[in-house]
């Protein structure tokens, strides 16, 4: 557990590159040892809550992508020491630039072997949140070579309007990919070593390829946002949703301070 509080220095460069790419990768953020006892706590919780049985070929284009589990660590004391990391909470408020960072919602994105790709979006889509001050930590449980389906980004793609109100599906593949085409954004497909973890901002667009190997892709996700966020008039349905899911008992206009929203750095 002290692997995930030691903190984790940022250089300015690493800070500059984040603030105008909105997604950095940074090697060694944990151990080995430390990924290997908290990844079979993820993945025993994972198996434990997931109820999909039909086969990925009998599922649609989001269905394929991955199994989908949230807020694990409500239910799992090891996993929430895990999320509840200072280390990747220090490098959330880094990156933004904030004083502090509070929990959205964590969720497991388990790619199974055979599953499809996981189409363009922005995250921020479903998120009634009133400014960009929002980070994902996307943390592979394992090595993860370009055959497994890493995450992939569109650097800078932030600036981009067109695509914003996109859920994640066919459509938005198609059409924030043709959009994308036409830009000068570098398109940034890698492997993450172990260790190896990715933070991106909720309006920058992102992908990841399909899983062509016959092993399961664990990935674990944090999504922060800064300590002060501000709740906004929802925009969509599915802000609406994710307004009485992951923060119920918020109030439009004011800052998002409910017990899911516990402050974690």
């Amino acid at each position: 557990m002290q692997a995930l509080n030691i903190p984790y220095s940022l250089s300015a460069e690493q800070i500059g590159f984040y603030q105008k790419n909105r997604f950095i990768k940074l090697k060694n953020v944990f151990d080995a040892e430390t990924l290997a006892h908290y990844g079979d706590a993820i993945a025993q919780q994972v198996a434990k809550m997931n109820t999909v049985t039909s086969k990925v070929d009998e599922r649609d284009t989001y269905g394929k992508a991955f199994l989908q589990l949230f807020n694990l660590w409500r239910e799992n004391e090891v996993v929430k020491e895990f999320v509840f990391s200072k280390r990747m909470a220090k490098i959330a408020a880094d990156l933004m630039q904030v004083d502090g960072v509070r929990m959205y919602h964590d969720q497991a994105l388990f790619k199974e072997g055979g599953g499809g790709i996981t189409p363009w979006h922005a995250d921020q889509y479903y998120w009634p949140l009133s400014s960009d001050k929002t980070v994902t930590a996307w943390i592979p449980l394992q090595a993860t070579p370009l055959p497994l389906g890493p995450l992939e980004f569109s650097a800078g793609s932030h600036q981009i309007v067109e695509g914003r109100d996109l859920s994640i599906g066919d459509e938005s593949e198609k059409l924030i990919g043709e959009k994308l085409r036409v830009t000068d954004f570098e398109h940034v497909i890698e492997p993450f070593d172990l260790g190896e973890i990715s933070f991106h901002s909720g309006w920058v667009f992102h992908r990841a390829g399909a899983n062509l190997t016959d092993q399961m892709r664990r990935v674990m996700t944090v999504i922060y946002m800064d300590k002060n966020m501000i709740l906004k008039d929802p925009e969509n349905q599915n802000q609406i949703n994710d307004w009485n899911t992951w923060c119920p008992g918020a109030v439009v206009g004011e800052v998002i301070d409910t017990e899911l929203n516990p402050v974690l750095y």
